[in-house]
């Protein structure tokens, strides 16, 4: 049976993952929260990559920017001229679409591309062409029928002080990166690493998007994990291909992700940012088609020439080894935390004959253990239980409903353990251990329970 979008929407609310955001009010177009489970599920791949990419490596440092900078930041990188997207109205049900995007689903579609196209670096007068000639339809109502294109800026304004006037305007970022460019001196300086280093960031970032409708996959308010990686010009090639290999490492071998969902398309140089020398997104093949995860880019020295330029400061690199002075290039892989939570929940979504279950990796299974007396009279016992595996695993505890009821709600949520209290096997100072996947149960000496999880848990 296919998956679908709406059996992975189901069980996330269902089950604690995710809920819309205000929903006692009515909603808000493209927020979510994260549920106790979706929260911990996030915790986890975003610790994972910490660890992975930070803690394992000597080369990599973390840090966490302001949410709002001067906003003269914004001028020097180019957001508040460039950062836009081309959107249009359907005159007949009113939705507005991001005109580049349906013109891609038709391109995957035909297998044909239209003279001229560059996605959304394509002229405006030539994408209103476009959308004519392949015959466009709104995604809502089926009409072909849209108001000429504009360009519109992604950035969400706040105001600074009292007033609300063009003095105070600011901005909620829209990317992490420029904290890492505009902290670079700083960070070369206090750490005394040498080329190449990596400032790590992972934190929120804000974008006035319009929603296509799948779910998490594109929100306002977002999370991303990514990596400014600063290397000698010359070396950059050499590094792209690092970093390209290590995020899908990452990706298919620590959140585990399976591989023949996982793609790499090159970003068409026509269609590459104003500053990427070389671009690529990884893809996963979601319910409702391939969507980007990761984008991986050669940003060349491009920022922190930008923020010399504009903020007077010198921002190169002196190699006191060559005795030169340089400003260095940049590979940044750059990840979005609440795509990959989302691709992690569809691709452990699993049905089998009667049971619904998320194969989760136990590593990035937000519950590791679950601690269930047979019958509520046992709680004393299962509260003990509970205190020695929470010393070293997240675990929960349920003493309500039958035991199969139980099983099949940690199942759902993708609980790799659980570990079943009754006096017969307590008196002998064992405990019964239920594997998620192959429903399999062991007995297992309490004095080795802590050690039996550690083991599998690897």
């Amino acid at each position: 049976m296919k998956t679908e979008m709406k059996d992975i929407v189901n069980l996330a609310q269902n089950r604690g993952f995710v809920y819309a955001g205000s929903e006692i009010y009515g909603g808000l177009a493209n927020s979510w929260d994260y549920g106790p489970y979706g929260s911990l599920l996030k915790e986890n791949i975003k610790n994972l990559w910490l660890k992975e990419f930070v803690q394992k490596r000597t080369d990599t440092m973390l840090i966490d920017a302001a949410l709002i900078m001067n906003p003269k930041v914004w001028e020097a990188s180019g957001h508040v001229w460039g950062f836009a997207d081309p959107l249009m109205d359907c005159k007949g049900c009113k939705a507005r679409w991001r005109a580049d995007k349906l013109v891609d689903n038709k391109i995957e579609a035909w297998e044909l591309e239209p003279e001229g196209y560059a996605g959304d670096k394509t002229d405006s007068q030539r994408l209103d062409e476009i959308v004519v000639e392949m015959k466009i339809e709104c995604p809502d109502c089926k009409k072909t029928d849209f108001t000429p294109i504009k360009k519109f800026n992604l950035m969400l304004k706040t105001f600074l002080w009292v007033t609300e006037d063009g003095s105070s305007q600011a901005y909620l970022r829209p990317e992490t990166a420029q904290g890492q460019f505009v902290d670079f001196a700083n960070v070369a300086r206090s750490s005394r690493r040498k080329l190449p280093f990596g400032i790590a960031q992972v934190g929120k970032s804000f974008r006035n998007e319009i929603t296509p409708g799948n779910f998490i996959f594109r929100t306002r308010e977002f999370e991303q994990m990514e990596i400014e990686f600063f290397v000698t010009p010359g070396e950059d090639d050499k590094y792209f291909t690092h970093w390209k290999t290590e995020s899908e490492r990452f990706l298919t071998e620590i959140v585990w992700l399976s591989k023949d969902k996982i793609r790499f398309t090159p970003i068409k140089k026509e269609e590459l940012p104003h500053y990427s020398k070389e671009a690529g997104d990884f893809d996963y093949e979601f319910p409702f088609g391939w969507g980007e995860i990761e984008t991986l880019a050669n940003r060349t020295d491009y920022d922190l020439k930008a923020h010399m330029e504009h903020s007077k400061q010198d921002m190169s690199y002196f190699d006191a080894v060559n005795n030169k002075k340089f400003i260095p290039y940049v590979i940044e892989p750059a990840m979005g935390l609440g795509r990959i939570v989302l691709a992690a929940l569809c691709d452990s979504y699993t049905v089998e004959e009667e049971r619904t279950y998320l194969k989760l990796d136990p590593k990035v299974a937000p519950i590791k253990v679950w601690v269930l007396p047979v019958v509520k009279k046992l709680w004393d016992l299962g509260r003990e239980v509970f205190s020695q595996l929470s010393d070293d695993f997240q675990c929960e505890y349920d003493e309500v409903g039958s035991v199969g009821k139980r099983y099949a709600r940690m199942d759902e949520i993708g609980t790799p353990f659980c570990v079943t209290i009754d006096s017969e096997n307590y008196e002998a100072w064992n405990v019964t251990v239920r594997h998620r996947d192959s429903m399999k149960q062991e007995v297992v000496a309490l004095s080795e329970l802590n050690k039996y999880i550690k083991e599998r848990l690897k």
